[in-house]
This record gives structure tokens, C-alpha cells and sequence, in this order.
């Protein structure tokens, strides 16, 4: 008697959680037009046409530019070797940023090239005004220019090589143990007695 009431409690008990999770017909949505169902996303103060236009003008806009890349974007800079290297020969200084410099640009009192490439958002050799005299290029700007700048992008936080492995996913790499080859240091002891 026990046992029958107990299947019948838990046959009813199944059947109301499994009734939970059939569509509901009673709200106007079947099974037939639930996959017709779209949803997209349009900021305030748009319609669905000038979001669509307004998205195409963003990306043609940006099509040439690396919004994802790491570093600077405003100005063509060199690596730190190749300053140091320039600025140990005498053909690199260091440079400081120029109070009202289009005034002073205007007025006539300073040229173009004479203000810092990073405040007039051009390159480091001059290439981006006409008519300055040009800095030369050393092997190591060469190297910089050719990709060599993607080994010094880094998101990591020690400046250099891969970021931290927040996910868990890459190989483990740690300290090695000493080969047998290698001369272990000897244990001191207490005064040389023990």
C-alpha cells in the first residue's frame, strides 16, 4: 500500500515539473513561430535604418586603422634600442614638448620639425613634413619597422612576452631541478662542528 501511494505521488510529482518546461499556448507563442522571433540591438535615438548606416560610416571610417593594436596610435615612433643608440652617437636628443607651439609655428618663430613628433602626431625621422631634413635610419629602426615592434607589444604586466595565463590553459613552466652535473651547494654547519 506504502509503495503505490509513493509511485503515485512521484508519478504525479514528475509530471507537474515536466508540464514546468512545455510552451505555454496561452501567452500566443506555439512552437511553430518561436524560431521566427528576431532580436536586435538599436541604441536610443535611432531608427533600424540609421543605425545600419551609421555603422557602415564607422567602418569604412576605420577600416585602415588597428583598433585593437598595443602602444601609441597618434605618432610613427622608433624602439628604445634604436633611440639609445642614435642618442649615444649624437644624432638622437631627448625631446620635451614646446609650450604654444602652432602660436609660435604661425608667428614663424619655430619650423614644423622643430616640435616633437609625439606632440605633432608625425614620425620620429621627419618623414611627415615636407620639406625637413630627414633623420637616418639605423639597422635597428630597420629591424623595428620590419615587425620587430610585435615582439615589444606586450600586454603582459613585466613589460615583455606573453601575458599572464589568467585561463589556466597554457603549458607549466617553473624552475628546473639541477642535474646531477651540476655541483650542489654544500650545507654550512654550526661553527663546523655538526
Amino acid at each position: 500500500m506504502i509503495k503505490s501511494i509513493v509511485s503515485l505521488f512521484a508519478f504525479f510529482t514528475f509530471t507537474e515539473i515536466a508540464s514546468a518546461f512545455r510552451p505555454s499556448t496561452h501567452i500566443g507563442i506555439s512552437r511553430r513561430n518561436v524560431s521566427t522571433i528576431r532580436m536586435v540591438y538599436i541604441p536610443d535615438g535611432f531608427t533600424k535604418e540609421s543605425y545600419a548606416k551609421f555603422k557602415e560610416e564607422e567602418r569604412k571610417k576605420n577600416a585602415k586603422k588597428n583598433l585593437g593594436g598595443v602602444g601609441p596610435k597618434g605618432f610613427k615612433s622608433r624602439s628604445m634600442q634604436s633611440f639609445q643608440e642614435a642618442l649615444e652617437r649624437g644624432e638622437a636628443e631627448h625631446l620635451l614638448p614646446v609650450m604654444n607651439a602652432k602660436e609660435r609655428v604661425a608667428k614663424g618663430e619655430l619650423k614644423l620639425e622643430d616640435i616633437p613628433y609625439m606632440q605633432r602626431g608625425g614620425a620620429w625621422d621627419n618623414s611627415d613634413v615636407r620639406g625637413a631634413k630627414k633623420k637616418r635610419w639605423l639597422p635597428s629602426d630597420k629591424e623595428y619597422a620590419n615587425g620587430g615592434f610585435k615582439k615589444e607589444q606586450s600586454v603582459s604586466i613585466f613589460g615583455k612576452g606573453e601575458g599572464l595565463d589568467w585561463t589556466g590553459t597554457r603549458s607549466r613552466t617553473g624552475p628546473t631541478q639541477p642535474t646531477s652535473s651540476q655541483k650542489q651547494p654544500e650545507k654550512k654547519k654550526f661553527f663546523g662542528l655538526f
